[in-house]
């Protein structure tokens, strides 16, 4: 079961942003790009706008994806620290991250084949927000 290719190519970005501590509310809108790594795995790069809290800039951020080709997904930051595991085998995952006194949570599932939503939340002394995610798959460019 190749579960990193339902997240390769281009996918249009559109998160929600909801803080409960700071009571605010955002959003993220861009793109995410899964490109093959060569060693199997999968290079996910988010680039777009974040508008928060009365400021907006220019955000992203970049994940791994490892596979161990029976449906589980490791999925690494950027630097290649572990950040959290999960299994797509019925198009549904979650998963758990923990960072010091807080713990971020997630679940996630494909709607059909060219799209899939995810929604965050971050619990803890320190933080109290969600994200929830929409990614539309987008054309292959020419």
């Amino acid at each position: 079961m190749d579960v990193l290719a339902r997240f390769a190519g281009t996918w249009s970005v559109d998160r929600g942003v909801a803080d409960a501590r700071a009571g605010l509310d955002g959003t993220f809108r861009g793109t995410a790009t899964s490109t093959p790594t060569g060693d199997g795995g999968l290079a996910c790069v988010e680039e777009g706008v974040l508008a928060f809290g009365g400021d907006v800039r220019p955000a992203g951020r970049r994940l791994l994806l490892r596979s161990d080709g029976d449906g589980a997904v490791d999925v690494l930051f950027g630097d290649g620290r572990p950040f959290y595991r999960f299994d797509l085998r019925d198009d549904r995952w979650s998963g758990v991250h923990g960072c010091g006194d807080d713990t971020y949570t997630v679940r996630g599932r494909f709607v059909g084949e060219d799209a899939y939503e995810e929604v965050w939340h971050a619990s803890g002394p320190r933080k109290e927000y969600r994200l929830t995610t929409t990614y539309r798959r987008l054309p292959d460019a020419l």
